[in-house]
C-alpha cells in the first residue's frame, strides 16, 4: 500500500479542509465517493462478554483483527469542533462513537441529535469530567448518572439514567474498583483504549497526525481515542481518514448488543 510521507501531511491537510467546506449529513448517508475510506464492519458489543476494553487500561481489549481500528472521540460536543470532525467522517464515509459529556450535551442538543444521525454512536462520559479516584463514590456515582440522565434528553428528549448505549468511559480513564462493579452491575461496558493521539497536548495538527500515524503504525490495531473538542484533532481528520485509506486500515463501527430483554422491549 502506498504511504504518505511526511512532507505531504501539511498539503494534504490543507487540501482536505477545503473540501470538506461542502459536506451534508446526505453525503454520509449516499456514500457518493468510490474512493472513501468507508465502515468495513459493524461489532456488537455485548457489556457481559466484554465489560472493560482497551489495552491502556484492561487486560482485554475488543477483538479486532489486523488493521482494523475502532475511532473513538472524547468530550464533545464543542461547536464548531464537532462538526468538522462529523463532516471529515461523512466524507469518508465512515462512522465513530462519541463518549459525551452531559453538560455539553445539555449545552448543544442539537448536536448530539446529529452525531447520532448521521450514524454514530453515543456513549457516555460522564456530567463534569472529574477524576472519580479524588471525589466520593457517591459523587461520582451521582456524576455519572447525571451525565447519562444529559446524554439522554439530549438524544431522545426523555432524561433517563438508564443508557439506550450502555457505553462509558472515564474521564483520565481514571476508574475506582466500586465504580467500575456499579458500571458492570449495571451492564454497561467501559471503554480504555489501545492507543491515542495525546490530543490534549499542546502541538500542531501535523504533529498529531505523526504521532497516532507511528503509534498505529506499531499496533497495528485497536481502539484509538481522539477529542472532538479540540481543534487540532478536527484540523487533522481529513488526514488521517486518508492515512488509514491509503494504508490499508479498516474501521469497525461498534454498538450495543441487542439483548432478549431489550429486544422485548420494542
Amino acid at each position: 500500500m502506498r504511504k504518505m510521507r511526511l512532507h505531504q501531511w501539511p498539503l494534504l491537510l490543507a487540501a482536505a479542509t477545503a473540501v470538506l467546506a461542502g459536506i451534508t449529513a446526505a453525503d454520509a448517508a449516499d456514500c457518493p465517493r468510490e474512493d472513501a475510506l468507508g465502515t468495513a464492519r459493524v461489532l456488537s458489543v455485548d457489556a457481559k462478554t466484554y465489560p472493560r476494553v482497551g489495552l491502556k487500561s484492561f487486560p482485554q481489549t475488543l477483538p479486532l483483527a489486523d488493521h482494523e481500528v475502532v475511532l473513538t472521540f472524547d468530550d464533545g460536543p464543542r461547536p464548531p469542533h464537532t462538526q468538522k470532525v462529523l463532516a471529515a467522517l461523512a466524507h469518508e464515509c465512515v462512522r465513530a462513537t462519541f463518549f459525551l459529556v452531559g453538560q455539553s450535551s445539555a449545552e448543544s442538543p442539537a448536536l448530539v441529535k446529529r452525531i447520532a444521525a448521521e450514524g454514530h454512536t453515543v456513549a457516555h462520559h460522564s456530567w463534569s469530567h472529574p477524576m472519580s479516584s479524588k471525589i466520593s463514590f457517591e459523587h461520582a456515582k451521582e456524576d455519572i448518572d447525571r451525565g447519562i440522565e444529559a446524554d439522554e434528553k439530549a438524544l431522545h428528549g426523555i432524561a433517563t439514567r438508564t443508557p439506550s448505549t450502555p457505553f462509558f468511559r472515564f474521564p483520565y480513564f481514571d476508574s475506582t474498583p466500586a465504580t467500575l462493579d456499579l458500571l458492570q452491575s449495571r451492564g454497561i461496558a467501559v471503554f480504555g483504549a489501545d492507543l491515542w493521539a495525546s490530543d490534549w497536548e499542546e502541538m500542531t495538527p501535523e504533529q498529531e497526525l505523526k504521532k497516532v500515524t507511528e503509534r498505529l503504525e506499531a499496533a497495528r490495531k485497536g481502539i484509538i481515542l481522539l477529542h472532538d473538542a479540540q481543534a487540532r484533532t478536527a484540523a487533522m481528520m481529513p488526514a488521517f481518514l486518508r492515512y488509514l485509506h491509503d494504508n490499508g486500515y479498516h474501521v469497525v463501527h461498534i454498538v450495543p448488543a441487542v439483548t432478549q430483554k431489550s429486544a422485548n422491549a420494542h
